[in-house]
């Protein structure tokens, strides 16, 4: 991966959670850290019939630098991409060892 790719600003977005005193729950997200550059690449465009109604959804591959902040980040965050929220689904380590991050999200079409 060419740093040059890298042409993309993403937020991410992390969820607290809260204690109602019955159970620990995920709170709504709220943006977590800076903004990260990052490369976006369209993998495929999907539509999937659920409980009787379809849904349609991209799958997208975004490519950010391997720091300690995006090493971090879990599969419970999302992240923003040109104001369309993903959910991220997929996270592994690309290149050499801690070069590049791979994150694999899914958002509705």
């Amino acid at each position: 991966m060419d740093a040059g790719k890298l042409d993309r600003r993403v937020q991410f977005l992390r969820a607290e959670v809260v204690d109602d005193g019955y159970q620990q729950t995920l709170g709504p997200h709220s943006p977590h850290g800076s903004p990260v550059w990052a490369a976006r690449r369209d993998m495929s465009d999907a539509e999937r019939f659920a409980a009787g109604s379809m849904r349609a959804a991209v799958l997208t591959r975004f490519t950010v630098r391997w720091s300690s902040f995006t090493a971090g980040i879990r599969p419970t965050d999302r992240l923003v991409c040109d104001g369309r929220t993903y959910e991220i689904i997929g996270l592994k380590e690309t290149g050499s060892r801690r070069s590049f991050l791979e994150i694999s999200a899914q958002a509705a079409a």
